[in-house]
Formats: C-alpha cells, sequence, structure tokens
C-alpha cells in the first residue's frame, strides 16, 4: 500500500529520498527495438503498443541531464484518469483500465492519423509570442486585434501541427488536415479535440484549475474506428494553472496594459515579474533555465538543473496529478526494495505481456542462417523469445561492441548463443564485452576455435544447438525462476524417461 504523505514539506522530503530513484531509460529486448522519444521508449508488438515513460524532461527540444522523480507515473496516472473520463465521447486505445506499472501504458495498436491535434482556450505560450512580434493568423484562423498575454480567448480555437519525427512540429490549416488524413478524418478529430477540450477543462474548474491549452492524437483501427491514443490532459501535453492564480493575477495585468505604459505583457512582466501566472506544466522548468541564464537560440547544451530545481519540479507535477485526479498520489512503499527497472519487468512478466527474459542469437555471417534457425527453434521449445543478429567480429568489430553495449541496458535478464564458424573471434569478443553469459555455439561442431580464449573470455562451449538451448533454459528457470520454462524442463525429462520405458519391452 502506498505510504501517506500530508503537506508540501513531507512531499519534497520524499522526494529528495527517492532523487535517485529514478528511471533514465528502459530497454526490453524481447519486445524489439523501441522507437525512442524524448520521454518514451516505445515498443510495438503484433497487437500492442508498450510505451513506457522515463524520468526524463525536455525544453526547449533538449533533454535535459536531470531526471524528476516519479515524473513518468505522473504522466501516466493524470493520462489514465482522462481517458477513463472521456470514453462517452470516444473510445481511446488503453489495454485495461488500470496501468500495468506506474511507468508503463499498454495501448492497442492503431494506424496514427499523423496530426497532432491543439486546442488553445488562451493567448499562452509560443502563440503569445508570436502575437506580441505582430501575427494574427495561426493555422488559417485570424484573431482579433487588442488581445494580450494569458487573455482568454471567445473561444476555443483548433491549431494542429504535423507530427514531425526529427525536428519541429509545423502548424496545419484544416484544408492541409484534410489533405493529409482526408476531409472526414479531419472533420471528425477536429470535433472530438474540443469536445475533449471541454470536458477536461470543465473537469479541471471542479478542482480549481484551468486547462489553458493541450494537445490530442488520434489512431484509427482495424475497423477504421478513431480512438484517442498517447497522452490525455498530462502537464506535458498540456498547461495548467490555478483559476485563483489567474483571477487574481490576470485582472491586474489588463489594468496596467490598459494604462498604456507597455507594447505587451512580455515587457510588462519585465517590471513586474510577480504578475506571472505560475503553470502547472513543463513552463517551470523552462523558467528556471531562463533564470540560470540558458540562450535557446544560442547554446548548444541545456545546463543541469540543482537538486531543489528539480525536487520543486517534481513536486508541481505530483500536485497537480492530485489536483486532476482528486487521488491521493501512488508513493512507492518503503517496504518494498526494487529499482524502478526491476519493477517494470517483473509487472510486465506478471501481466503476460513479457516472458521476462531474451536470447539474442549472434552470427558472423548470413551463411550461417540454418544454424541460427536451429538454434531459435530449440529456445522456442523452452518458451525462450529470441532474435538474432548477424555482425562480424572480423569485419564489424565496433559495429559488435555497440550493439553488446545496447544489450548491456536491458533490464530482462538474457544470454549470448555466439554462432561462428572459422576462426571464431566473435565468443570472444562478446563475452568480454557482455554483460550477459555467452554459449559459443558454432555451426561446425568439431570446432574448437572458441575455447582457447584468453582471460576474461568466459564463453562457454555447447556442441548442439538443443543442449545450448537447455543450458540457458535451465539458467532462466532457475536464476531467474521463470516457472514455465522451469516447468517445460521437468516435462522434457519426464517425457524423455517415459520414451525410454515404453520402448523396453522387459519393463515391469
Amino acid at each position: 500500500m502506498a505510504s501517506a504523505v500530508t503537506n508540501k514539506e513531507d512531499y519534497k522530503a520524499r522526494i529528495e529520498e527517492n532523487l535517485d530513484n529514478t528511471l533514465a531509460e528502459c530497454f526490453i529486448p524481447e519486445l524489439g527495438m523501441p522507437m525512442k522519444g524524448k520521454v518514451r521508449e516505445i515498443y510495438f508488438t503484433d497487437a500492442n503498443v508498450v510505451m513506457v515513460t522515463n524520468d526524463r524532461v525536455s525544453a526547449f527540444d533538449y533533454v535535459l541531464p536531470n531526471l524528476i522523480p516519479f515524473k513518468g507515473q505522473v504522466l501516466n496516472t493524470i493520462s489514465q484518469w482522462a481517458m477513463n473520463s472521456t470514453k462517452d465521447i470516444v473510445p481511446n486505445a488503453m489495454v485495461g483500465d488500470n496501468l500495468v506499472d506506474p511507468a508503463v501504458v499498454v495501448q492497442k495498436k492503431m494506424k496514427n492519423v499523423g496530426v497532432e491535434c491543439i486546442v488553445r482556450g488562451y493567448l499562452w505560450g509560443s502563440m503569445a509570442a508570436a502575437y506580441e512580434k505582430g501575427d494574427r493568423t495561426f493555422c488559417g484562423l485570424k484573431l482579433e486585434e487588442g488581445l494580450i498575454r494569458f487573455q482568454k480567448l471567445p473561444t476555443p480555437i483548433f491549431t494542429p501541427t504535423t507530427k514531425a519525427e526529427v525536428g519541429h512540429d509545423e502548424n496545419m490549416t484544416m484544408e492541409e488536415v484534410a489533405s493529409y488524413c482526408g476531409a472526414d478524418v479531419a472533420r471528425q478529430i477536429k470535433e472530438l479535440s474540443f469536445k475533449l477540450y471541454e470536458r477536461g477543462a470543465q473537469l479541471m474548474r471542479d478542482r480549481g484549475l484551468i486547462l489553458l491549452d493541450t494537445k490530442y492524437e488520434f489512431g484509427v483501427d482495424e475497423n477504421g474506428v478513431l480512438h484517442v491514443i498517447d497522452e490525455v490532459n498530462t502537464p506535458d501535453s498540456s498547461r495548467m494553472c490555478d483559476v485563483k492564480e489567474w483571477e487574481s493575477k490576470f485582472p491586474q495585468i489588463e489594468k496596467l496594459m490598459n494604462d498604456g505604459n507597455y507594447r505587451n505583457v512580455s515587457e510588462l512582466l519585465k517590471d513586474h515579474p510577480h504578475l506571472k501566472p505560475a503553470e502547472f506544466s513543463k513552463q517551470y522548468v523552462r523558467d528556471a533555465l531562463l533564470d540560470m541564464g540558458f540562450k535557446p537560440d544560442r547554446d548548444k547544451a541545456v545546463p543541469k538543473l540543482s537538486n531543489e530545481h528539480v525536487v520543486e519540479c517534481a513536486y508541481r507535477y505530483i500536485a497537480v496529478c492530485e489536483r486532476v485526479t482528486g487521488q491521493p498520489f501512488g508513493w512507492p512503499s518503503k517496504a518494498v526494495k526494487m529499482t524502478p527497472e526491476e519493477r517494470v519487468c517483473s509487472n510486465l512478466r506478471h501481466h503476460g505481456f513479457i516472458k521476462g527474459c531474451c536470447v539474442a542469437v549472434f552470427a558472423g555471417s548470413d551463411s550461417d542462417k540454418p544454424h541460427i534457425d536451429k538454434c531459435q527453434t530449440e529456445l522456442t521449445k523452452y518458451g525462450i523469445p529470441s532474435h538474432y543478429r548477424i555482425c562480424s567480429a572480423h569485419k564489424q568489430p565496433t559495429r559488435l561492441e555497440s550493439a553488446l553495449q545496447m544489450y548491456n541496458k536491458s533490464i530482462e535478464p538474457m544470454a549470448i548463443i555466439a554462432s561462428a564458424g572459422g576462426t571464431d573471434a566473435l565468443s570472444g569478443t562478446a563475452s568480454f564485452l557482455s554483460v550477459w553469459p555467452v554459449v559459443s555455439c558454432p555451426p561446425d561442431p568439431h570446432n574448437p576455435s572458441c575455447i582457447g580464449n584468453p582471460p576474461l573470455s568466459s564463453n562457454v562451449y555447447v556442441q548442439r544447438p538443443g543442449n545450448a538451448a537447455r543450458f540457458i533454459a535451465q539458467m532462466f528457470g532457475s536464476c531467474c525462476n521463470v516457472k514455465s520454462i522451469r516447468g517445460a524442463l521437468v516435462d522434457e525429462a519426464h517425457g524423455k524417461v517415459k520414451k525410454l520405458i515404453d520402448a523396453d519391452k522387459w519393463s515391469a
């Protein structure tokens, strides 16, 4: 059960205790190679999308060196709550109503519409900056004259953008959206975005918050039905502020602007910084960097935040999580001594999304593919996930080293089968560079070149693919306590004995 925390000082004390209890990245080889975002690793399986939200934070298109405790948990908790609260508006892609793990969201695999659907209820952020510079048209919509930063817009507006894999997203008009994804889909995602924003704004208003602007993404299932995907109304995809904060500060800003002494609100805030409304979003991180002297348009690297900044940032994330959901934050139990990586692996395994172990079969040439197939077939008999890599230790040493370093980051136990003919440099190199055990199983079982390696090359030599797979199964079944693998080993042994007994016609 989560431990109770009652006030701001207690919250910050708990955060300080967990400054190192963070998730930087999460490599799960049996799910394949992830698509890496700034704050997520996304795995695409046959039926699902497994999204691991880490504790990194980005600002100004930079990923900061700091990790923010519980940030991933906050984003997932809010998004899950928001999706469950809007099922009557649009179906969502969530698999189940509850999170598999605080850091993990599993969603049904959809075809992404490819448009970021942004709804703005206030003149804020980048739009406010552009407006102050004289821009009036955004995504084909013309805003009226006389608006000021932080002002509520007469009606919410839809400002879609491209979903860029690299670089910046670009604004789109509705005509461009219709051309990209079809007129009917364009109309639907616009209508659904407004409905989701309206619901989110009302739910947050009930909690004393203003949903200033937000971003939605949509996907289409195999039947052509639109679903909301990714995340909904989180501090990373939205801007929020306290109702009282805005209601107390904006009238003062409006009055000072009406006096005619300032060209715009940005200029006013230089003289009256206390009037800037505090946001529940990544804006705190942006402001902290700017206060440290960081120049986004000039500097090539982002500075490291102080521990005080990290604690304050984490506190703001947790505070908004509790306010948005109306539920106490799920602090980790002090009695459970498990790293975030161990917890993620354990929970994914418990819910049946992974086996919890994996084998990478390395070969020096694609001519060894028949032998690779034998190794993988034998591993499959024990239910052990595997994949193969072609990488020559002689011709591609740098590539081999890079691949092994990647596998060293796996959060689940692994083993490596080295399948190399001729002079086997693969086994020795792999066992020296890898943190995982290496089993040498050459295509030519009588090739002993893999056993004459120097110190710190600790590979074992097994001639037959079946025996290599059994050795690995015994390792995973015992050391990693994978019960299904242990059961397969027991059944195999019993089956072999029974076969021998049945073959003995004189058996009593």
